[in-house]
């Protein structure tokens, strides 16, 4: 009877939601996947965290950005040509990875030009045009870009010039930091930023050229006892979105897209900026030097940085005087 009882209240139920006109259903939410080549834990990865909560929010939860850290879904030097070839609708990664696709990302790499953030975001405003214009060759939509803080130098053992570095075995991780360790003779070993934990923990390399944020992250001093602050250059991370991804959302979620790349943008060129002094005070705090370079050495690195910066007016020809001549002559 109960049994019963229990059929006839469902079918009742059914044809009373039968005969109820029925409420518009919802569209899916559209899914977005970003990937990084970047650890969770960086400041870089948490902003882009911080957008992708920004975007769903202004767009009502119409456009979910899931970011995959760590190399997940691609290694960094992949996540470029996937975009590119819509393999995933949007990714990071730093502009002098891309130099060779891209030649005026590499301006990030010449090393010396850019000595402060504000050098730093007058240079952005010269380049941020023509890297729009190669990205969307590519068809590809640039969002924002931050910098990482300014690339020291650290070594295990200390040094007063260039020749101390001849035979050390030297990070490299773009095409930047390999020629570098070409012209001080050091040897290149090429470690992407994942690893470079695991690579200081087991001595893999004698020196490296990096940010005090990213030794502070990666416990730089579990191999190197000196940081030399030689501010060589600023590069900066790119965020960037397939433009057929772009262009198939409805235009209020394009508006709330780009209205939190603005916001993300300006939050993290303060977050870098932020994060300099607290992390070479914790570099110290774990032992190490940190100091100015030798007048040796700072007049070595500044013959280096006028041979780079030649070389690179050279490969890349007319678009590199678009960049640099407003920016050396503001």
């Amino acid at each position: 009877m109960l049994i019963r009882r229990i059929l006839i209240l469902a079918s009742l139920a059914s044809l009373t939601a039968w005969a109820q006109p029925s409420a518009p259903a919802q569209p899916a939410p559209i899914a977005w996947r970003l990937a990084t080549g970047y650890r969770a834990e960086s400041f870089q990865t948490r902003n882009l965290m911080l957008f992708a909560e920004d975007v769903q929010r202004a767009s009502l939860g119409a456009l979910q950005i899931t970011v995959h850290p760590n190399n997940a879904l691609f290694k960094l030097r992949e996540i470029f040509p996937a975009v590119q070839a819509g393999g995933i609708e949007a990714g990071e990664t730093i502009l002098t990875a891309i130099a060779p696709q891209v030649p005026i990302a590499g301006v990030d790499g010449v090393p010396f030009i850019v000595c402060s953030y504000d050098d730093a975001r007058r240079l952005w405003a010269a380049q941020r045009p023509l890297l729009e214009r190669q990205f969307a060759a590519r068809g590809l939509r640039l969002l924002y870009a931050v910098p990482w803080p300014p690339q020291g130098l650290y070594t295990h053992k200390p040094i007063v010039s260039t020749a101390d570095l001849k035979g050390v075995r030297m990070r490299t991780f773009d095409p930047t930091t390999l020629r570098i360790a070409q012209l001080v003779g050091a040897s290149p070993v090429d470690v992407a930023m994942v690893d470079l934990r695991d690579a200081l923990a087991q001595g893999s390399i004698d020196a490296m050229i990096s940010s005090a944020v990213t030794g502070s992250e990666t416990h730089a001093w579990s191999r190197m006892h000196n940081y030399y602050r030689i501010n060589a250059f600023f590069p900066k991370n790119a965020v960037f979105v397939s433009s057929r991804a772009f262009l198939a959302l409805p235009p209020s979620v394009q508006v709330a897209v780009e209205k939190a790349a603005q916001v993300a943008e300006e939050r993290g060129w303060s977050m870098s900026q932020s994060q300099t002094s607290s992390a070479a005070a914790d570099l110290k705090a774990h032992g190490m030097a940190i100091e100015r370079p030798s007048a040796q050495l700072q007049a070595e690195l500044k013959r280096l940085g006028e041979r780079s910066t030649r070389e690179w007016l050279q490969s890349v020809g007319h678009e590199a005087s678009a960049v640099l001549v407003p920016y050396l002559v503001p």
